[in-house]
């Protein structure tokens, strides 16, 4: 059976949030919080597998994919403003209980979910999901120094950080040519 993935997008404080639906809306909720530098097409080979069983929803996070992508003037990216993006979506689908997965940046969005209304959260797959400060580690010591005191100056030293080619690195360092698909990579 083939399964369809729909493309929809829905409005959420006035931003327009993209995101992908498989399965039956009947079955229980399965949410996918995609991570850096990524969006929800990050779910398109595991979507259809999880919609036997679930109904699935992957959205692009604001500043992602095929969302909105508001100035940092008008819209703070923290995590927190992320969360309360990700619950609004939730609301607007009227999704109350869900099972989450969560990948990189979609780690403090859906701990965070799950801390405030724990009763919501049906489980948990964490997929490289980073929940305490020590676990970022020793290199991330100067970008906090960044986040800090965003100045011009060290902001363009990780300009570099956003290159095509260091994103693909991300995913391909270390894998064996042939393993990784090209599809994702314009």
């Amino acid at each position: 059976m083939i399964t369809i993935i729909q493309y929809k997008t829905v409005n959420v404080d006035g931003l327009d949030v993209f995101y992908r639906e498989a399965g039956d809306p009947s079955k229980p909720a399965f949410v996918l919080l995609h991570g850096f530098p990524s969006s929800s097409s990050m779910f398109r080979n595991l979507m259809p597998l999880l919609a036997r069983d679930f109904h699935v929803l992957a959205p692009d996070l604001i500043g992602f994919g095929n969302s909105a992508a508001p100035s940092r003037e008008s819209f703070e990216y923290t995590f927190e403003n992320l969360t309360k993006n990700v619950a609004g979506f939730l609301a607007a689908l009227k999704v109350d209980q869900y099972f989450l997965h969560v990948f990189d940046y979609g780690a403090p969005i859906g701990f965070r979910l799950a801390m405030r209304q724990p009763e919501r959260v049906l489980g948990i797959v964490s997929q490289n999901g980073n929940i305490y400060q020590e676990g970022l580690g020793p290199k991330w010591a100067e970008r906090a120094k960044y986040w800090a005191n965003p100045t011009p100056e060290p902001r363009a030293q990780y300009e570099s950080a956003f290159a095509p080619e260091t994103i693909k690195g991300q995913y391909l360092t270390g894998e064996k040519p042939g393993t990784v698909g090209p599809d994702g990579f314009p």
